[in-house]
């Protein structure tokens, strides 16, 4: 099949690239960061916002929109672009993340999962041909397999049964998916587990590449392993995997790690972070993150950021917004949301200008030095 993955340069210092995904909502430019909408919006911000910030990808959760409003409404709808007016591409997850963080309300089964909802406690049964009907229903550009994520400190055989499960699924999903292929539904992604493993780690990515679905992603990392854990299993998986294909690591979204998944040739990565630290008070600065509401800031009539140029450093200082979070004013997460999301998007575009500069390395090590160089900004 035609590959939605094109490379236009690779850094000759370590793995990182520079490469374009052609998708049904328009090309993105890779690497490329992803907000996170769960439920079809993401948190405080308008989607005119994310278009003017030039996000061309976002995520939304199947799981979540299938319990609330239901597939049923968003197809009426015209599909989920059409229901939350975003115009450009949307990533939905397919259930799989809730395998793993709602592992008390629910069963994991060879034919699927059995879940109790989060919202009113009824039981539902997700498939891995339901995951991808769901998503084409919501009309999905990128669509994610089923998958069974383990945690930190899993066993070798929990990790090796869960491998097991989360191929079969692919397999099964792949199916689905080709089925609905024919209607012009999106792209579906295989995804790599085996927890930190290198032996399953190897399976696992073998099944994915022989399953040859148009894109590729990462599972089970950040789920609480310390950070040098996380960076040796991330190079060791990364580098089995083909170089014609997108590569996706799901669930990252702090600067250090994803520079280190940029340096590794990873083309997209996601996460929540930005949004909800946003919501707590805490923003991203090139001198390391701060909290807005610290004693100390209010009288700091400077911007958040010196360094950055988005709206709410151009317009808003520090002593207000922590006035705003000490109010309780909304208005407080919806612009820290807004500079988080810009300074990561900010980050990844200048560190796509470093790779087809040929100074990936010399960035990251220049970004990181000043980002963890010590104290607050």
């Amino acid at each position: 099949m035609e590959s939605i993955f094109a490379l236009q340069h690779a850094d000759p210092s370590c793995a990182a690239r520079a490469g374009t995904l052609k998708l049904p909502h328009g090309t993105a430019p890779t690497p490329v960061f992803m907000p996170v909408g769960t439920n079809g919006t993401v948190k405080a911000i308008t989607r005119e916002d994310l278009e003017a910030i030039g996000f061309e990808i976002i995520l939304s959760n199947a799981y979540h929109l299938y319990l609330r409003p239901g597939t049923g409404v968003i197809a009426a709808a015209g599909g989920l672009h059409k229901f939350m007016g975003w115009p450009r591409n949307i990533l939905t997850d397919s259930g799989g993340f809730q395998v793993f963080s709602l592992a008390s309300s629910r069963k994991i089964r060879e034919d699927g999962v059995e879940f109790q909802s989060h919202l009113d406690g009824s039981t539902h049964r997700f498939t891995p041909e339901g995951a991808v009907e769901i998503q084409a229903a919501l009309g999905s550009d990128i669509l994610m397999q089923l998958d069974v994520c383990t945690k930190w400190g899993a066993s070798y055989g929990e990790a090796r049964d869960a491998l097991g499960i989360t191929a079969d699924w692919l397999q099964r999903s792949k199916k689905t998916w080709e089925e609905k292929a024919a209607e012009g539904r999106g792209n579906l992604f295989a995804i790599v587990q085996g927890n930190f493993f290198k032996d399953l780690r190897e399976q696992s990515a073998a099944l994915a590449v022989e399953a040859d679905t148009p894109g590729l992603a990462i599972g089970g990392l950040s789920v609480g392993e310390e950070e040098g854990v996380f960076l040796d299993c991330l190079a060791f998986t990364a580098a089995l995997l083909p170089r014609e294909k997108p590569r996706y690591v799901m669930g990252i979204g702090t600067p250090q790690y994803i520079l280190a998944a940029i340096e590794q040739g990873i083309d997209m990565f996601d996460c929540v972070l930005p949004t909800r630290t946003g919501r707590t008070g805490r923003v991203f600065t090139h001198r390391g993150d701060i909290s807005i509401k610290s004693a100390d800031r209010e009288a700091d009539f400077g911007p958040l950021d010196p360094q950055c140029g988005c709206k709410v450093c151009r317009g808003y200082s520090r002593a207000y917004m922590r006035h705003l979070f000490k109010s309780g004013e909304i208005l407080c997460s919806m612009l820290a949301s807004y500079h988080n999301l810009y300074f990561l998007h900010a980050l990844v575009k200048d560190a796509r200008r470093a790779i087809l500069e040929d100074r990936f390395m010399q960035f990251k090590n220049d970004f990181l030095a000043e980002y963890t160089g010590g104290g607050e900004g």
